[in-house]
């Protein structure tokens, strides 16, 4: 799925495998059935790519302090509703610009 330089599409096709709606994690806040999802969001985020520096930077920060291992972040983002709502914002973000892109795109042929 992933190249060595993920993009957009990367993490549109992960989170669709979740369905449209990641807003069922707040219905859910201490399942972990999206640990997986979150993991494999690190893993791209942590990333070197075009795409991954167009991100705002906490992102890629807390991806990168998570996987490395540093207790303040782990502590924090052991926690399934403070991992739910770092994947709702970043979902949240990836689709609203997939959407604006799309748009500019249809309307500059």
């Amino acid at each position: 799925m992933t190249r060595s330089q993920p993009d957009e599409q990367d993490y549109l096709s992960l989170f669709r495998i979740y369905g449209d709606d990641l807003g069922l994690l707040y219905r859910e806040p201490d399942s972990d059935r999206y640990a997986l999802l979150f993991e494999q969001v690190v893993r791209l985020l942590i990333k070197p790519s075009p795409f991954n520096r167009s991100l705002p930077e906490p992102f890629r920060v807390s991806a990168r302090r998570y996987h490395d291992g540093d207790p303040a972040t782990v502590k924090h983002l052991g926690h399934p509703a403070n991992r739910h709502f770092m994947l709702c914002d970043l979902h949240d973000l990836i689709s609203l610009r997939s959407r604006v892109g799309r748009s500019r795109r249809k309307d500059h042929p």
